[in-house]
């Protein structure tokens, strides 16, 4: 039972922390309500589980002898998320306008282009299923699952909590560019990791 307290503080850790997701997230629920942001959320958990998943059943010895395809990987993920920071800089500030809408697809494409999502993948099963034990590895999956959804679906129930104070367009402007300086900013932190 102690390694499961572990693993749920491990993936709470990972999961609650700022980070790209987590910042789209906010501007989400920010942009669009919370309820519409779940496809976001939910998104981003299952690529997230499956990206978790993969790493545990393999995945990470098979980047380990590619390192210029983990690079690769980190050069994609730092890009997509300084598009995405571009994005929400160049917003108009209506409320519900903005081009991008909480998706699925993009809720998942985000983590798997994530480098944050990689180093915690990578980090989780190397601290906690070092053997690769199976039945361990979809265990700590399925606890990072539900800790994972709870964890970005507070931050886009935090976003969705500020669109009283965001109806007015140069407010909503200016928090699209305060959080594009936040992702930008986590993505050029990544990169040096």
């Amino acid at each position: 039972m102690q390694v499961f307290l572990s693993m749920a503080a491990f993936a709470l850790a990972a999961s609650i922390s700022p980070g790209p997701v987590n910042i789209v997230a906010f501007g989400c629920g920010a942009s669009h309500g919370f309820w519409p942001s779940l496809r976001h959320v939910s998104g981003a958990t299952i690529g997230f589980t499956l990206l978790f998943l993969l790493t545990g059943l393999g995945l990470a010895e098979l980047l380990a002898g590619l390192p210029a395809a983990s690079r690769l990987i980190q050069y994609a993920g730092v890009g997509f998320l300084l598009y995405l920071a571009w994005q929400l800089a160049r917003a108009s500030g209506e409320l519900g306008a903005q081009q991008r809408r909480p998706s699925f697809r993009h809720g998942a494409l985000m983590q798997w282009l994530n480098p944050k999502a990689w180093l915690a993948a990578l980090a989780g099963m190397g601290a906690f299923v070092s053997h690769g034990e199976a039945l361990l590895v979809w265990q700590f999956a399925a606890i990072y699952f539900v800790v994972c959804y709870l964890s970005i679906a507070c931050w886009a129930w935090a976003g969705a909590r500020l669109q009283g104070l965001l109806r007015h367009p140069p407010r909503m402007r200016l928090f699209n560019r305060l959080l594009a300086l936040l992702l930008a900013g986590s993505a050029l932190y990544l990169l040096q990791g």
